[in-house]
């Protein structure tokens, strides 16, 4: 492996240089992690549909999981302490509906956006960064290569192309504004208020019925551009990251695809045998006065209703984490913490352990896809009850985002805040869990709040230019 460190640029600035290019992607920290990370130009690319997996734009057989399992376990290498986590391996996203490849579940009836279920690339060269030592590293693995003069060749040729590249980068400047383009359709949502409310009614029947304890219900919103006129969609990111810093920043070009993400929530983190997962359950918007911001977050953290939904989901998560986890291992170092963004306060907790003998990162990640704090409890019943309400496929919304290196190491986001930009089409979701006491007017003003600020990077007023 071949390390360089070069003269600190700030992760957006440098992305810059990167940002038209196809299968460029960079996992942005925000204003809570150290660590960000830009990969370009990957060794392979696989996707996957329907259960049909496409390996460099041939067809292969197997499962999505095991067709990546098995390419990353060709390209074992060693863990350096002193770099940050990522240091080459898997990057992009795995889709909500890749669990149809794991559970035998009901499909939506609706597939508005059409992506794939799952979108990696596997990467030998990064550029890393440390926000906050202000120290930037140019990484290249020498991968596929195994022979040490070739190895060293492969390597040095990457990082020379890395560094011709990156001295295209400038100060990006200020961030764009995104003017509403006057050929977009206006904002739908596959439910009206009345619509969503009588949704959560049904799930709160179902809760009452003893189908469930809980379900996480979204609504989807969707609008039409011409093709062309594409949107700025690195700005969009840039504008969104800008509006409301998250630890889990994601702008993945695929090229005709791209995934805007600025999620606040950690889904699975692997060092070494170590794991960690962070599920989010409980909001309250942030105040106009300090005084009002104090209020609702004294509510949230008072809130009967939004401790039970989360300890629920962290029973959930300790569940999911025993499949994979060494017996004794899994740990509960905090419940409910408040933790306080932009425009939201959340209920925080934190569940820890240790894989079990010869358990990898991607087996942790199989026990516990998708994230039940996006799903509900139990978790295959809650899926089946969503797929009947929602109607539509959800896309990379409720997935996950990351990366797992060669060296075992994982970290993911679980996929909320999150825009898809596809030929023509963009769509988010917001939702929230809903549990016996919910109150569905109350549940739909969650999903406008967090929704507030997808709306403000689009340019689009937060009162404005939606319909049902």
């Amino acid at each position: 492996m071949l390390i360089e460190e070069c003269p600190y640029i700030e992760p957006l600035d440098a992305y810059g240089a990167f940002a038209a290019y196809a299968d460029s992607h960079l996992l942005d920290s925000g204003d809570r992690d150290r660590h960000a990370y830009i990969v370009v130009s990957p060794l392979h690319k696989i996707t996957a549909k329907n259960g049909q997996v496409i390996q460099d734009g041939l067809p292969v057989p197997g499962k999505p999981m095991d067709v990546l399992a098995a390419l990353l376990a060709g390209f074992e290498q060693d863990h350096r302490d002193d770099l940050p986590p990522f240091q080459g391996g898997a990057l992009g996203y795995f889709g909500y509906e890749l669990v149809h490849q794991l559970e035998n579940l009901p499909r939506a009836d609706t597939d508005w956006l059409d992506v794939p279920d799952m979108a990696i690339g596997i990467y030998d060269v990064v550029i890393a960064f440390d926000r906050i030592d202000r120290r930037m590293w140019l990484i290249s693995t020498g991968i596929p290569e195994f022979r040490g003069s070739r190895r060293d060749k492969r390597a040095a040729d990457r990082l020379a192309m890395i560094r011709k590249y990156l001295r295209l980068a400038r100060p990006l400047g200020d961030v764009p504004t995104v003017p509403h383009c006057p050929d977009v359709t206006p904002w739908q949502s596959n439910f009206d208020r009345e619509s969503y409310e009588a949704a959560v009614g049904r799930v709160v029947d179902y809760i009452h019925a003893g189908d469930i304890f809980q379900a996480n219900l979204s609504q989807c919103f969707r609008a039409e551009y011409s093709i062309g006129n594409v949107p700025d969609r690195f700005g969009l990111y840039r504008r969104l990251a800008d509006l409301s810093p998250a630890p889990f920043g994601a702008f993945l070009n695929f090229g005709d695809l791209a995934i805007v993400s600025n999620s606040p929530e950690r889904f699975l983190k692997v060092t070494g045998r170590q794991v960690e997962t962070r599920p989010i359950k409980g909001t309250r918007p942030r105040g106009t006065t300090p005084i009002e911001d104090a209020n609702f977050a004294q509510e949230l953290m008072v809130s009967v209703k939004d401790r039970a939904e989360n300890v629920m989901i962290v029973d959930l998560l300790r569940n999911d984490l025993s499949k994979v986890c060494a017996p004794h291992s899994i740990k509960t170092p905090d419940i409910c913490a408040l933790e306080s963004f932009a425009n939201v306060h959340h209920l925080v907790s934190t569940v820890t352990g240790s894989l079990a003998d010869g358990k990898t990162a991607l087996d942790l990640l199989e026990a516990c896809f998708p994230g039940g704090s996006i799903t509900g409890a139990p978790k295959i019943r809650a899926m089946e009850i969503i797929t009947k309400l929602e109607q539509l496929t959800r896309g990379p919304y409720c997935g996950a985002i990351g990366f797992i290196g060669f060296d075992g190491g994982m970290d993911t986001s679980i996929a909320i805040r999150t825009l898809t930009i596809q030929r023509g089409r963009m769509a988010f979701n917001v939702g929230g869990g809903i549990v016996a006491d919910s109150i569905p007017a109350a549940e739909y003003e969650e999903t406008l709040t967090k929704a507030a600020r997808l709306f403000a990077a689009l340019g689009i007023p937060e009162t404005g230019g939606r319909t049902a």
